[in-house]
């Protein structure tokens, strides 16, 4: 099932073009990543798919039109993790992560108990009792993953889950355990969509391969169709091998 479906969206900023005419389905129950170079509209589409900019062409959710649905209503099937925070009060981690709960049907200790294991999904629960500002990037980014995945925890059969740069300041670690947690996402029929920009997570992980250049979809498919060394040279201008993983089977791309 198409669980987001956009088309025609294009983005100019100053005299500079950043997206032209994008157009594409994702379905439920599908790790969709989004790769390519600097500056090449990988962050700005995401933020056009949720509508935080808007702009010409049209998007849908299962179905329904974004300007159809109840923004309420959409935020218990829509989750989405920005590349930065600004989130500067002196809350709690543990209370960051409840405010993902203020839209459910359920009581205080309903949410404690979501939070909590959202949390220990995360690997955040150590930090409960700190204050959020005092975090580093990456426990900030595992916060608000856990705030996300508690604000979708009663989207039953519909859910969509954006991620914006996940991975960007986690150690080798936390970088795994995150797209791992997002991939199990993907295998309960969410529709998963994020923004990465190493390749070899990108294969590791993705059920399917999005590359933008010069704000145009240059190739979608699966990590074994599009990780290739001549769109790798055409797109992000250097020279690679790409071999096959001796045990898990997927591209491993070698500069």
């Amino acid at each position: 099932m198409s669980a987001i479906d956009f088309s025609g969206l294009s983005l100019t900023l100053g005299n500079k073009t950043i997206l032209k005419q994008a157009s594409a389905s994702i379905k439920a129950g599908e790790f969709t990543i989004l790769l390519g170079p600097n500056g090449t509209g990988k962050s700005s589409l995401l933020k056009l798919i949720s509508r935080e900019w808007k702009t010409k062409g049209d998007v849908s959710y299962f179905g329904r039109a974004l300007n159809e649905w109840n923004p309420a209503h959409l935020a218990k099937h829509l989750g989405i993790l920005p590349q930065h925070s600004n989130l500067t009060f002196a809350f709690t981690a543990k209370e960051v992560v409840e405010l993902g709960g203020l839209n459910l049907h359920s009581c205080q200790k309903g949410i404690e108990k979501i939070a909590h294991q959202n949390m220990e999904q995360t690997d955040v629960i150590h930090l409960a009792d700190r204050q959020f500002p005092s975090l580093s990037g990456g426990e900030k980014q595992r916060v608000h993953l856990a705030r996300v995945l508690t604000q979708l925890s009663q989207c039953q059969d519909k859910c969509a889950l954006l991620l914006d740069e996940p991975t960007s300041a986690l150690d080798l670690g936390h970088q795994h355990k995150t797209l791992q947690l997002a991939k199990r996402m993907a295998d309960k029929g969410a529709a998963v969509v994020a923004v990465i920009h190493d390749l070899n997570l990108a294969a590791q992980y993705g059920d399917r391969l999005i590359v933008l250049n010069r704000g145009e979809i240059a190739a979608d498919g699966t990590p074994e169709q599009v990780l290739t060394p001549d769109l790798i040279q055409s797109v992000y201008q250097w020279s690679v091998d790409v071999i096959t993983h001796p045990t898990g089977h997927y591209p491993v791309v070698i500069s």
